[in-house]
């Protein structure tokens, strides 16, 4: 000490103070001098401060208190190197502790800890320093400082350090900093596997534990993977599991293997070092539950291959697996479970576990507690009933059909799925479809298709596609209002969900009922967007759209304004004019509740019945001579008197003085008009054998019965407007039965000629043209046989009823256009 004092001069200076002992005999003395400028003096108190924290937890939380904390991280950037080490030390056993840790994290105390990992300090530097870290990277907020402060590359540096204390404490760090994805990654990309595999031979077991527990978080990357086997890590963990010196650590063994089997060149290495085998010893070893399900996880990851299933069906695993299954441990039992499923992937292996009796054990499962090992249950079911009817039959005899639908009601979004996609499995047999639909399936699947878990709704629709086969479940899914959650799927950006919907509707739509219900809930509107999207259309979508419309003949109209010769009208068929863009075609019931407008009215088609509030008397029957004529008697309407129907229906009627606002629309029964219609084309056509003598015969019966013949330069003087503003004013209704109509054009005539040409099985199309414009189109084929030399018509019901205009014609052109 006194060179230093002295620097060279052999005479004291006068301003110097001889040396005086300092003794601190309480913590409040010796973290006082932590604060001294003299550095033996901060020595002798760091030392003190480390000897006094290791006698406890106690201690460490006292000296925490003194506020001991903040000027040892000053030091430990001290430029002397003993004040430097002996800060770390008392820092290092400090941190041990859960409050002083806390308090540690907030002091920003990392990247100083991080310098003292440099080679360049010694070895009992770095052990504190790591042993800091480890007790500061279980937090989140601290792996993140760590990492950010290149933490990584030295502590994978101190992996090779001779002390094994530092090896212990820098492979605590890394295994907290591994739990994260970029953890791992950073350790692959710094060459730590080739240094963490040596680490392996250690005499030490904790450190050998570590370094399992490492590589199994490590080789989760598929990177690490290769890593891992190009430096001959299968062959290291075959050398452990096959050491029985060695069983401490064959559970981590094992943990490791299982994230490395599921390819082929895995497997090719663990075959050729007889791992296989030795695996397999492992699953049925009473020794240890831990080994087992390790044993069995190694299992199930070599099943996802198909090449490795086979492999293990051929050491006839499944026996092994089945056996085990009788457990009580639950773990156990989910492990065994998973190993299950993976291998009923393969064909044979389903058929080996139906001989071998697991089904109804696995059934037996869903009456567990355990939600996981209820989810393994309902994998099983779903791997072992997918593609193989006994298996499914053999769910079914074991019950578990009925369980399976109560778990559509649980609280698992992986149990709830696995549940609907082994009941649409099973669903495909009819028996075990009415078994499922009795049991209330339909009403647990509509409530799942309001669910936001995307797995959920792929098995839901996937389950109704094959539960909508039969009419009793689309009846059930329509009382269910499950339309409109099911139409609303249409949003999805999902593909497969999408896709399923597109199925399940496209099933539904050959029900009426249930096609116009899709259609008010705006399913036409979303197909259209569907289809002209470049990325969701689909040939599916197209052909809901089209099998949608073709259940809804009256919306097909109005969007497309055509309807084919296959189109056949029936009643509550409604023409409601041209669809405007973007805009939903209104149902019959809606556009009925409308007030009378100055809009062309709704054309309603209905041969025998309709709605209430469309009821009206036919124009015959409102002559004061047929007052007592009863509504639906045709014979007494027949008997009236014989009067030129052109003259008497052209004449022009009184306009009727104004109804009180409180009088309700006239009632009946059916359109009577157009009942007698219907009547008077099949006797008068269907005998007539000549097909173009039929078609000229039915359209001078739609001209005479809506007005006559007009001729081209007259047209502008057909009354019609005037006629039918009457009979919505008598109607008090947009929505106005063909029948009643007497005067009518164009699109009037031609719908008219459609729906009694599909009444008598007669063959045309109805096409909308533009300004009130529509025709019919006719083939005619001249008496060859072959379609391809049929000629197409156009059918003038307007000018010369019964005429046959050719298509292209100058004058079916004409009469198609203004």
């Amino acid at each position: 000490m006194e060179k230093k004092w002295k620097k060279g001069s052999d005479s004291p200076r006068k301003d110097t103070f001889d040396p005086v002992l300092v003794e601190g005999k309480t913590p409040e003395t010796v973290v006082l001098l932590l604060s001294s400028k003299e550095e033996d003096i901060l020595i002798k108190a760091c030392e003190a401060i480390h000897t006094f924290g290791e006698k406890g937890d106690e201690n460490k939380v006292h000296l925490l208190g003194l506020g001991a904390l903040e000027p040892l991280c000053q030091l430990i950037t001290h430029n002397n190197k003993l004040v430097r080490r002996n800060a770390v030390i008392a820092l290092g056993v400090m941190a041990t502790n859960s409050d002083v840790k806390n308090a540690l994290k907030k002091m920003d105390a990392i990247p100083s800890i991080i310098d003292k990992l440099s080679l360049e300090e010694d070895v009992v530097v770095h052990e504190f320093a790591t042993l800091c870290l480890a007790a500061l990277s279980v937090d989140f907020a601290c792996k993140v400082q760590i990492s950010d402060n290149k933490g990584f590359p030295p502590l994978i540096q101190l992996l090779s350090s001779p002390d094994p204390d530092v090896q212990k404490n820098s492979l605590e760090v890394i295994f907290n900093l591994v739990q994260d994805y970029q953890g791992r990654v950073e350790v692959q990309e710094l060459g730590g596997i080739p240094l963490l595999l040596r680490l392996l031979k250690s005499d030490y077991p904790v450190i050998q534990h570590l370094v399992l527990r490492i590589l199994h978080r490590v080789t989760f990357n598929e990177d690490s993977c290769k890593t891992f086997r190009e430096e001959q890590g299968f062959e290291k963990m075959m050398d452990i599991l096959s050491n029985t010196e060695f069983s401490d650590l064959h559970a981590d063994a094992l943990q490791v293997v299982s994230n490395c089997v599921s390819d082929s060149e895995s497997l090719h290495l663990i075959q050729k070092s007889g791992g296989l085998r030795r695996l397999m010893d492992f699953v049925p070893s009473p020794n240890s539950s831990e080994i087992q399900s390790s044993a069995l996880k190694c299992i199930t990851g070599i099943a996802r291959s198909s090449e490795n299933r086979k492999l293990l069906h051929e050491q006839n695993i499944e026996k092994v697996l089945v056996e085990l299954l009788s457990v009580l441990d639950v773990i156990m039992k989910t492990s065994i479970c998973q190993a299950v499923s993976a291998m009923s992937l393969h064909p044979a292996s389903k058929d080996s576990f139906r001989e071998l009796g697991v089904i109804p054990a696995v059934v037996q499962l869903l009456n567990e507690e355990s939600l996981i090992l209820k989810e393994a249950a309902t994998q099983v079911l779903y791997s072992l009933t997918d593609c193989n009817q006994l298996n499914t039959h053999a769910v079914y005899e074991a019950g578990g059909h009925e369980l399976l639908v109560q778990q559509l009601c649980g609280s698992c979004p992986r149990t709830v799925a696995n549940s609907a996609a082994t009941l649409g499995n099973m669903a495909k047999q009819e028996v075990i479809r009415c078994s499922i639909l009795s049991h209330g399936a339909i009403q647990a699947l509509v409530e799942l298709l309001k669910s936001t878990n995307t797995q959920i709704l792929v098995s839901t629709t996937h389950c109704l596609t094959q539960m909508t086969c039969d009419n009793e479940a689309r009846e059930q899914l329509n009382s269910a209002e499950g339309l409109q959650p099911l139409v609303n799927l249409l949003h999805s950006y999902h593909k497969e969900v999408l896709h399923n919907a597109c199925r399940v509707i496209n099933i539904c739509a050959s029900d009426r009922t249930a096609a116009v219900e899709m259609c008010r809930f705006g399913a036409l509107e979303m197909l259209q967007e569907i289809n002209q999207s470049v990325n969701q259309r689909s040939s599916l979508s197209e052909l809901v759209m089209s099998n949608l419309l073709n259940s809804n003949l009256s919306i097909k109209y109005s969007l497309t304004g055509f309807l084919s010769s296959t189109d056949n009208i029936s009643d509550d068929f409604y023409d409601a004019g041209k669809a405007r863009k973007d805009q939903r075609v209104l149902t019959l019931e809606e556009l009925s509740q409308q007030p009378v407008n100055q809009h062309h009215p709704v054309i309603v088609v209905n041969f025998t019945s309709m709605p209430e509030e469309m009821e009206v008397v036919p124009v015959e029957q409102s002559k004061p001579e047929e007052k007592n004529i009863s509504r639906t008697d045709s014979r007494a309407l027949r008997k009236q008197k014989k009067k030129s129907r052109q003259e008497e229906e052209t004449k022009p009627e009184p306009i009727p003085e104004p109804k009180p606002p409180t009088e309700q629309p006239q009632k009946m029964t059916g359109d009577v008009s157009l009942q007698l219609l219907a009547q008077k084309a099949r006797e008068s056509i269907l005998l007539l054998a000549d097909e173009r003598e039929q078609y000229a015969t039915l359209a001078r019966l739609v001209s005479t019965a809506m007005g006559g013949p007009i001729k081209v330069e007259k047209l502008h003087e057909f009354p019609w407007v005037l006629h039918i503003s009457k009979l919505k004013f008598k109607l008090q209704s947009n929505v106005v039965p063909i029948g009643a109509i007497k005067m009518g054009i164009y699109c009037h005539r031609a719908l008219l000629f459609k729906c009694l040409a599909d009444s008598i099985g007669l063959s045309c199309t109805l096409v909308r043209g533009d300004y009130n414009r529509a025709w019919n189109e006719v083939f005619l084929s001249n008496g060859n046989l072959s379609r391809k030399e049929s000629c197409c018509y156009i059918v003038d019901l307007m000018h010369h009823p019964g005429s046959l205009l050719k298509a292209n014609s100058l004058a079916a052109e004409h009469y198609q256009t203004i």
